[in-house]
């Protein structure tokens, strides 16, 4: 065997054993502890009250952003990938002190991007279930008084967050606000049925900085059905 014919030999040698390492590698990655949901529906399908960018950026990039912050860091506290979010979200004690607030953001991010996307499935019904209504119609007055409210929570807060729809512990309906990406579990007292995101992600690309353009065009999307679904668990 020759010099050349040598080398051709030594270079696939070293090739097939690169191949293999990989191929190993590969084979022992463990699954993602938390991985993106699917949309579940089309980026357009929410059209013309959310446009299709906004909402392929908001569930890609942002909620996106989250799940992969949250894998990060599982290799700092592996203890964040076993029990429920909604658990540590209400007990966030328990979570090291150095990535409690990562955690608080990461891990309320993503619960409530989840839950917000399930809010605005299409194909439900587009106004209140009878049982809703009669508890919208007990706490507030009627529908358009809810919406003043959750509308008026939204523009208060300052800068990004989120305004809810929930269940008191009374299993009344109330209207309140959370601020960045602080889930409801956070604070006793009340169970979500509505989400509202109010982060400039959510709208700025169709209505700028009009955030009540945003939200009165909002409810356009909501499936009612997912509402009244989250509204008989909470009461329950």
């Amino acid at each position: 065997m020759n010099r050349r014919e040598t080398f051709k030999l030594v270079l696939g040698t070293a090739a097939l054993a690169t191949t293999g390492i990989v191929d190993v590698a590969q084979a022992d990655d463990k699954p993602a502890a938390f991985t993106l949901p699917p949309l579940g529906y089309p980026y357009e399908a929410l059209e013309p009250n959310i446009d299709t960018k906004t909402m392929q950026i908001h569930h890609d990039v942002h909620h996106g952003g989250y799940v992969k912050n949250l894998n990060s860091l599982v290799e700092k506290w592996p203890e964040l990938a076993t029990p429920p979010m909604e658990a540590i979200l209400s007990n966030l004690s328990v979570v090291p002190e150095n990535i409690r607030t990562a955690v608080r953001n990461n891990l309320g991010g993503h619960w409530n991007h989840t839950y917000f996307w399930e809010v605005m499935t299409p194909g439900g019904a587009t106004s209140p279930t009878q049982d809703v209504k009669a508890a919208i119609d007990a706490a507030f007055g009627d529908l358009d008084k809810m919406k003043a409210l959750v509308k008026q929570a939204g523009l208060g807060r300052f800068g990004s967050g989120w305004t809810w729809l929930g269940v008191d512990k009374d299993k009344k309906l109330t209207v309140f606000s959370t601020a960045n990406q602080d889930s409801p579990h956070i604070y006793v007292g009340a169970k979500p049925i509505l989400a509202v995101d109010v982060w400039e992600h959510a709208y700025y690309l169709k209505h700028q900085a009009k955030r009540g353009d945003y939200i009165d065009i909002w409810w356009n999307t909501v499936n009612w059905d997912k509402v009244a679904a989250s509204f008989k668990k909470a009461t329950a």
